[in-house]
């Protein structure tokens, strides 16, 4: 253990991460640099630099991420109205390849030869920062104190925590969460505690963004925004940076009872694990961006695009952002973009976000063709019996053969 000298921790600042820091100085006897990235998890990060000082730490890294998180990861996955299995919108999935990417730069700046994390053995965000770890250093050399270490309950960390004189009086000056809680400017999530069975409903008091549909408000708030390319660059007419686009609608979305998601989602590692989440301002974001790809993308665009979001949305949750296949996806889904512009109105009420207008320079929508009203001759209705014989032509092949379709 002696080979490693220097170490990047990711530091939250929280009892897990401050307990590494000790046993990774114990342990390896090494020095320990530690690195806090605000990507809006709507806590100050600050504080985490005076635990790091209080820890010995000489090297520490606190850093605003929120505009590359989401004009780099966040809008370049909404391109692809990326779902996993049918529901989840991917917010801590997202969250991992820049956190790996800056752990990485961070070990090249300060010459370290080794980076740490505080994911579980168990999860699949140890994959997700070591699958990016690996494929921007190589030879990078990975701690992962859960994998190594048998301080397996929140008792034995407190333990340790009094053994070494770690100062861990900010974890007990509040009502600790029953719950594992991970947040960015995308989303929340809630593991563990009663969630742990399925059939348990989710308490109210759990829910930190959102207000539940019943106590939303009566009237609707109706919201305008503008598309450039496919993504997101003004609410209201109102010119905005990626970052506050979300926080913008994030507010606007968990004021009116939107975004909570209550699932049961396939771990890479294997399991099944039922998580709570509250993704107020990517649930409008998804909806609108479906409503001006529907007046802008020609259908077989569409329909291929559709396609291959579950493959998309798969590779980001398995931890491969880095992989030549996403980069391979990104690019055909990018150039799908080109004419996604425009502007789409939203109607939100009582936990629904809906589409109640589109409208684009680029739409592919000609209401002179589209219409139930006299057409003037802009369709011949005839043509569409040659279409149809030729399309059941092999059906009626079969048929004439006696292949009775049951």
């Amino acid at each position: 253990m002696s080979d490693v000298k220097k170490v990047v921790l990711a530091y939250s600042g929280g009892l897990d991460t401050s307990v590494i820091v000790k046993w990774l100085q114990e342990t390896y006897n090494c020095e320990v640099v530690t690195f806090t990235a605000d990507i809006g998890q709507g806590e100050e990060v600050e504080p985490a630099r005076t635990k790091a000082q209080a820890l010995g730490v000489k090297e520490i890294y606190i850093e605003d991420l929120r505009e590359e998180f989401v004009r780099d990861y966040v809008y370049p996955m909404f391109r692809a109205n990326t779902i996993y299995e049918g529901e989840y919108l991917l917010g801590t999935s997202i969250a991992r390849p820049l956190i790996a990417k800056r752990l990485i730069e961070i070990a090249n700046e300060t010459g370290a030869d080794a980076i740490s994390h505080g994911a579980t053995g168990k999860g699949n965000d140890q994959v997700r920062f070591e699958m990016g770890a690996y494929a921007l250093k190589p030879g990078v050399k990975v701690i992962a104190p859960w994998r190594e270490w048998d301080l397996t309950s929140r008792e034995k960390l407190m333990a340790y925590c009094e053994q070494h004189d770690i100062p861990v009086d900010f974890s007990k000056s509040k009502k600790k969460s029953p719950y594992s809680m991970d947040a960015n400017l995308l989303h929340i999530s809630y593991e563990g505690g009663i969630l742990e069975d399925p059939w348990a409903e989710a308490e109210e008091d759990m829910w930190r963004w959102s207000v539940s549909p019943e106590s939303a408000p009566d009237a609707p708030t109706y919201v305008e925004l503008t598309f450039e390319r496919g993504d997101i660059v003004a609410i209201d007419g109102k010119a905005m940076k990626p970052h506050v686009v979300l926080e913008t609608l994030n507010k606007m979305g968990g004021d009116n009872g939107i975004g909570r998601l209550d699932i049961v989602e396939n771990r890479y590692v294997g399991m099944k694990s039922r998580g709570c989440y509250e993704t107020p301002g990517g649930t409008i974001m998804l909806r609108a961006h479906r409503a001006i790809e529907s007046i802008t993308l020609d259908r077989e665009e569409a329909h291929l695009k559709d396609e291959l979001m579950p493959k998309y949305a798969k590779v980001i949750y398995n931890g491969y952002w880095w992989s030549p296949e996403r980069r391979m996806l990104q690019a055909a889904i990018d150039e799908t973009q080109k004419n996604v512009s425009g502007v789409v109105r939203m109607k939100l009420y009582k936990g629904s976000a809906t589409v109640v207008g589109r409208k684009s320079e680029q739409s592919l929508f000609d209401e002179s063709i589209a219409t139930f009203e006299d057409d003037a001759g802009a369709y011949n209705q005839k043509d569409a019996e040659g279409f149809i014989k030729l399309n059941a032509l092999r059906l009626r092949i079969a048929a004439g053969k006696g292949r009775q379709q049951s």
